[in-house]
């Protein structure tokens, strides 16, 4: 829990007092800001048509439902272990802080290793996506190598703001400029036909047929597998909660914004991808809306795209930059607190470094569907849904087993303490004792989540792999893969 500032500054050197201050400025984010920055995410909802378009509309609309209930339940976990170990002098800053208080430090390293890998490619992708809808308005005249670095300079403008409550000021317009997005390709869709050229350059089996839409999608289970796991893109904003909590003045009304920002999603991916699907069916793309055949409209849709991507790359390059800063800069160099003035030149020799390698990154994909969908299974499932239960659970033994403990106290009870070790009954105390129901459902639920997450990396890696061999080869050169 979180102590009194007096309390803190006792027996704290003049730098770290320094440090704890600058800290306390850095709180200004407030639970509406939070429901800005989760809902500004990665690709909007455009890739829901096609997710569902993998599954069928029945398979698609439970695992949303499924996968949107579960996500909520672990947003809850992360906003609870952070209010329960967070302090001013041990602050929680990363979602690596939590694992390591919970399970050590081999789990922060894996966890900032994992989270850092998800981010650059997210930044990546979406440089990627934006590039292509530049390539597109643009009637090819521009090289889509140049477009995907014009984003990439762009980001490195824009990433030097470091605060997340500004981005939550963007964030909000943000959110506006998708629906609108939204509601004015779906009528579009819904009186024009597919754009049967850029379906059938990604499979020319296609042809022109009508439009068909099925309620169980019957295909292979690699595609079905990578369309599930193209869903996991709309609740992947776990991986950033505890950064969003340490900037708020009152990090217990997180779930206030979650729950908000979690229903929005909900509601308007899925209405959006059952109504694309049901008039697009077999010819859905995995950004949405470059399906549409009207030039004009697609080009509408593409600018204001650019738009909305720019803000969810550069407010998830502004978390990957934190995370290198504080693990690499802070702590491993010791070096100067983020909002020092030294910090910020740092800072600033950071962005454009990280955006290169986005740049690089996202010029490898190979097609924007089956990265998303290997991306899902590789980081953003983990942290949303696999992750979270098994850091509760590692909680929950911990503090039950505590709760007999004998105090310290250099007279005699240090032997008792060794000997309870020896006799196993502190690891019983933590799984028997309590909840323990509890801990068997939140254990049962990690398990279940290792093996998804098996099989999404199997998919979704089979799928990159059928796109290589279909020809569809890195994004370096001036001819744009869908």
């Amino acid at each position: 829990m979180h102590q009194s500032h007096a309390e803190e500054i006792v027996g704290m050197s003049e730098m770290e007092v320094e440090k704890l201050n600058a800290r306390r400025m850095l709180r200004v984010a407030t639970w509406s800001t939070v429901f800005y920055l989760i809902t500004t995410d990665i690709l909007g909802p455009f890739n829901a048509p096609y997710a569902i378009a993998g599954l069928g509309l029945v398979p698609g609309v439970i695992l949303y439902f499924f996968f949107g209930i579960i996500a909520g339940a672990t947003g809850i976990m992360l906003s609870f272990l952070y209010n329960r170990l967070d302090s001013d002098r041990y602050p929680i800053r990363t979602y690596a802080d939590i694992a390591e208080r919970v399970a050590g430090r081999p789990m922060r390293h894996f966890c900032s290793i994992l989270q850092s890998i998800q981010l650059v490619v997210n930044v990546g992708i979406i440089c990627l996506s934006s590039g292509q809808s530049l390539y597109q308005v643009s009637k090819g005249k521009i090289c889509a190598s140049v477009c995907v670095v014009i984003w990439a300079l762009v980001g490195m403008i824009v990433g030097q703001i470091r605060s997340l409550r500004n981005f939550g000021i963007i964030g909000s317009c943000s959110v506006y400029v998708n629906l609108l997005i939204i509601f004015m390709s779906m009528g579009v869709v819904a009186h024009t036909l597919p754009n049967y050229q850029v379906a059938n350059a990604i499979n020319d089996t296609l042809g022109e047929g009508p439009v068909i839409v099925l309620a169980f999608n019957s295909g292979d289970l690699i595609s079905q597998v990578n369309g599930m796991f193209n869903m996991v893109f709309a609740y992947g904003g776990a991986m950033i909660f505890p950064e969003m909590m340490a900037e708020m003045r009152r990090p217990m009304d997180f779930y206030k914004g979650m729950f908000m920002a979690q229903t929005l999603i909900f509601v308007v991916y899925l209405m959006y991808g059952i109504f694309w699907y049901c008039f697009q069916g077999q010819y859905t793309q995995a950004n949405s809306f470059q399906g549409l055949s009207p030039y004009a409209w697609q080009t509408t849709c593409n600018v204001l795209n650019m738009i909305t991507g720019m803000i969810a790359a550069a407010l998830y390059g502004n978390i990957g930059i934190k995370i290198v800063y504080i693990n690499i800069i802070e702590d491993m160099f010791k070096g100067p607190a983020l909002t020092s003035r030294k910090g910020r030149w740092i800072w600033t020799f950071l962005v454009p470094l990280y955006w290169a390698l986005a740049f690089v990154v996202g010029s490898a994909v190979p097609a924007l569907g089956a990265m998303t969908g290997l991306i899902g299974a590789v980081c953003i499932f983990q942290f949303t849904y696999t992750f979270p239960p098994l850091l509760y659970f590692l909680y929950l033994v911990q503090t039950d087993a505590a709760v007999d403990d004998v105090p310290f106290t250099g007279h005699g009870s240090q032997p008792s303490q060794v000997d309870t070790w020896r006799e196993g009954s502190r690891w019983r105390r933590g799984l028997l004792s309590g909840r323990w129901y509890v801990k068997i459902f939140l254990f049962g639920v990690f398990l279940a989540s290792c093996a998804c997450a098996g099989l999404g990396m199997w998919g979704t890696g089979e799928a990159v792999k059928a796109t290589f061999a279909q020809g569809q080869g890195t994004s370096f050169g001036c001819l744009a893969n869908a």
